[in-house]
């Protein structure tokens, strides 16, 4: 019976590992450094080792996935076979990708989640969270679903968004980092002043050109800016044009911006057209 119970124990440990008990994971750290007389500064050590120590779980899991990884289409044969060794050659030729360890084998990807949710709170003050939970009321009861949005992005001018829901939160988070794989694009960065350009030291950091994306009734213009200005977009913003590589940029906003779901998808979409006009 013991070797059964083996077998059957999942291998990726950190679907295996749900929410509370990674919450509860760290208020016993917490409450360990308390009872110990240690000062914050130690019990804030201790969290991050704690998220030090996750991010290698998820990357140990990554890597094992992508060594066991089995082709499916043509795109990915020709991946693994090392006929393609630039993912803007995929995006350039038009081909659809389907199968998201492409982009795992091409690019060194930095995942982050979109608050879309809220926690309860007294007259709607609930703190922001990644997961948006809804219920449906059938004969049998209330079915609950979570859903997520995730953004990934290399911080060198691609980046992806997507979006999952699922019976619990763990799977809906795999959902949304899937398909924003799957949804990678191709972002043009320039710089703020030709002369900055001519420079062969410097690097891209902002938009090339004054871009707007709308989605729904969101509307966001990006204006290029100067080295040194910052991210000046919403919270939710930044973390898509961070990871899109753009450190520098002027953003104007109007619509309903609450609406987490439709301002990233506006970013996106004003990202898109950086591709349509050539300097």
């Amino acid at each position: 019976m013991a070797e059964k119970e083996t077998e059957n124990e999942p291998k990726d440990l950190i679907e295996a590992v749900p929410e509370e008990v990674e919450k509860l994971e760290e208020k016993e750290i917490e409450f360990e450094g308390k009872e110990e007389g240690a000062k914050t500064e130690e019990i804030e050590q201790k969290k991050i080792s704690y998220s030090e120590m996750k991010a290698q779980r998820i990357a140990e899991s990554e890597k094992r996935a992508l060594a066991a990884w089995v082709p499916k289409t043509k795109l990915g044969r020709m991946v693994r076979e090392g006929q393609i060794k630039n993912i803007d050659q995929v995006i350039s030729s038009g081909m659809k990708i389907l199968e998201s360890e492409i982009v795992d084998s091409l690019l060194k990807l930095s995942t982050d989640l979109l608050s879309i949710g809220q926690a309860k709170g007294k007259f709607g003050g609930g703190k922001r969270r990644a997961w948006r939970q809804t219920q449906r009321k059938t004969m049998e009861g209330n079915v609950v679903t979570f859903s997520c949005m995730a953004v990934v992005g290399d911080m060198k001018g691609h980046v992806g968004l997507g979006y999952g829901k699922s019976k619990e939160t763990l799977p809906s988070r795999a959902k949304a980092l899937r398909k924003s794989k799957l949804n990678i694009i191709k972002v043009n960065r320039g710089f703020e002043s030709p002369d900055e350009k001519a420079l062969k030291e410097s690097e891209p950091h902002t938009v090339p050109f004054v871009v707007e994306g709308k989605c729904g009734s969101v509307r966001i213009k990006l204006i290029p800016a100067p080295r040194g200005t910052g991210l000046v977009v919403g919270d939710e913003a930044k973390k898509v044009l961070r990871l899109a590589g753009i450190k520098d940029v002027y953003g104007v906003a109007r619509g309903q911006t609450r609406t987490t779901f439709n301002l990233a998808k506006a970013v996106i979409d004003a990202l898109t057209k950086t591709n349509k006009m050539k300097l």
